[in-house]
């Protein structure tokens, strides 16, 4: 799903139709002009499914995604997501298959599915532990947190505050780990 680059001193081929409606749709994006870059990725998809462009597809997938996932349209967002999933999965591409996971689990939470985003933040969470990613991890941490709390689980949240104290105490963020610690005492008192 990595993004196609173009440009440098090569020659270049020349762009099929899809690729040009694809960066159509990134320059409607820039411009926040999203129903304009949402026909443009969607012409893109039809282009690479004729062309059958693993890759193209898969891009194409995700930033549609991304514009149903910011109107609030879960399942259809969801539905583009899975699609590029399944692409990054059979070419074994980790990167792109860890950022759509962190996408879905965002919109499970946004759309109050709490139950599967908990499921997917905590992937999310090994990932970054696999990946040494301490930043990630706190993050994740606290947005875990959130969702316990939002559903009346204050010991689970309590103890996701006090792991990312433990992290940031690991680095000698003594008074970060401390605002942690306080939040943990709060989450648990209730």
């Amino acid at each position: 799903m990595h993004e196609q680059e173009t440009g440098g001193t090569e020659p270049q081929e020349e762009k099929s139709q899809a690729q040009q409606d694809y960066e159509a749709g990134i320059e409607f994006l820039k411009n926040k002009e999203a129903a304009q870059a949402a026909n443009a990725f969607h012409n893109a998809l039809l282009g690479y499914e004729a062309e059958e462009n693993d890759n193209g597809i898969a891009n194409a997938s995700d930033k549609l995604g991304d514009l149903c996932a910011e109107r609030g349209e879960a399942e259809k967002a969801l539905s583009h997501y899975d699609r590029a999933y399944a692409i990054c999965e059979k070419h074994s591409d980790r990167f792109s298959l860890f950022s759509i996971e962190k996408k879905k689990a965002r919109l499970m939470y946004d759309s109050k599915n709490y139950a599967k985003a908990i499921e997917l933040y905590l992937g999310v969470l090994d990932e970054y532990s696999a990946l040494r990613n301490p930043q990630g991890s706190v993050d994740t941490l606290e947005t875990l947190a959130e969702i316990y709390l939002l559903t009346g689980e204050r010991a689970k949240a309590a103890d996701a505050y006090r792991m990312a104290a433990s992290i940031h105490k690991s680095f000698k963020h003594n008074r970060t780990a401390e605002k942690f610690l306080a939040r943990a005492e709060e989450a648990a008192k209730g």
